[in-house]
């Protein structure tokens, strides 16, 4: 019989999850604290992921079914964070499984430290199979303020934070797609404290589910705004992404005074595709939207500089003489090896 109130309530949002959803949903379920619920956003699934939830959901009350039409990450998260009935929420992914002490761990971790609002921890990285990969991702419990500055410390299948907090900031934001995890984890640290708890919390599995180029790319630059929109929250301005309710698009020629130099930015970037390079003018290649920021960029924005570069040089015989020297100049600025590698190809 369920609690009156859950002691936590588990967020997992599901699209055609049918290979791994039983055991994901029965790592949360044989939990070692059992007051829980188990809030599993299906967004419009057309496999059996539905006829599996029902069979679930009829063995054990505790786990509570929401159905939404393909809306995405996003709603789906914010679903689940309107339904949750207990003051805690932790997170956890389809493919997942959680280790049974998981949520105790973190629900007692919480209970002895109230100003923490967001908790981590560790995952060790399984195959399809199940089979351990030998490798666990491990972030650093230290000085998380500054590397949150920078990059998401967090695993966001192994989060636990507090309901209250996270309906105060908003909930998850849409502008951010791809990189909504991000952007959450920095508005929470402006009105709490943030930990890791350094033990392994779930088996993280990595797949034949690859990232694509263009996913990759928006999660880069939804990562970067969220950086921006998070320094001039800091420095007492207001937030310059309050206004976006979409992923701002990178290509609109008029865009917003908060994200134009990072879209000059990111139509570079895009160059790492062959195609977009062969295709887009000679007079559109803006090397300085990358050379006037290069001592920002990330380690990610670089890989794509330095891809976008490269495609330029091998894909555009009708570039100037002059933009080529330019090229070359800039690869050896963001890396010596790649431009060796150029060289070596010539």
């Amino acid at each position: 019989m369920l609690p009156v109130t859950p002691e936590v309530s588990v967020i997992l949002p599901v699209r055609d999850g049918e290979r791994w959803l039983r055991e994901a949903v029965a790592s949360v379920l044989t939990q070692t604290l059992t007051g829980l619920e188990l809030l599993v956003i299906d967004d419009g699934s057309a496999d059996t992921t539905p006829a599996i939830l029902e069979q679930l959901r009829a063995d054990d009350p505790r786990l509570i079914v929401l159905r939404q039409q393909r809306e995405g990450l996003v709603a789906a998260l914010n679903r689940g964070l309107a339904h949750a009935q207990a003051p805690l929420i932790a997170r956890l992914d389809a493919d997942d499984i959680a280790l049974p002490e998981r949520l105790a761990r973190q629900r007692d971790y919480l209970a002895a430290h109230p100003e923490v609002v967001l908790l981590g921890g560790w995952a060790e990285i399984i195959d399809q199979h199940g089979a351990s990969r030998g490798r666990q991702m491990r972030p650093s419990p230290d000085g998380l303020r500054d590397t949150l500055a920078k990059k998401s410390p967090f695993i966001h299948p192994t989060v636990m934070f507090r309901t209250d907090a996270a309906r105060r900031i908003g909930g998850y934001r849409a502008a951010f797609e791809a990189g909504e995890d991000y952007d959450f984890w920095l508005r929470l640290a402006d009105i709490g404290e943030i930990a890791i708890l350094p033990e392994l919390l779930i088996r993280y599995r990595e797949h034949g589910g690859s990232v694509t180029r263009t996913r990759e790319l928006r999660q880069i630059y939804s990562a970067r705004l969220a950086k921006l929109a998070s320094a001039e929250r800091r420095a007492g301005r207001p937030d310059p992404s309050a206004a976006l309710t979409a992923p701002p698009d990178w290509l609109d020629p008029n865009p917003g005074a908060f994200e134009r130099d990072s879209s000059r930015l990111f139509r570079m970037l895009e160059l790492a595709d062959p195609a977009r390079a062969r295709s887009t003018p000679a007079s559109a290649v803006d090397l300085g939207a990358i050379t006037s920021q290069l001592s920002t960029l990330t380690a990610g924005e670089r890989k794509f500089a330095q891809a976008a570069a490269l495609n330029l040089l091998r894909e555009r015989s009708d570039l100037p003489a002059a933009m080529r020297a330019r090229l070359v100049g800039l690869l050896l600025r963001l890396g010596p090896l790649k431009a060796a590698k150029l060289m070596m190809r010539k």
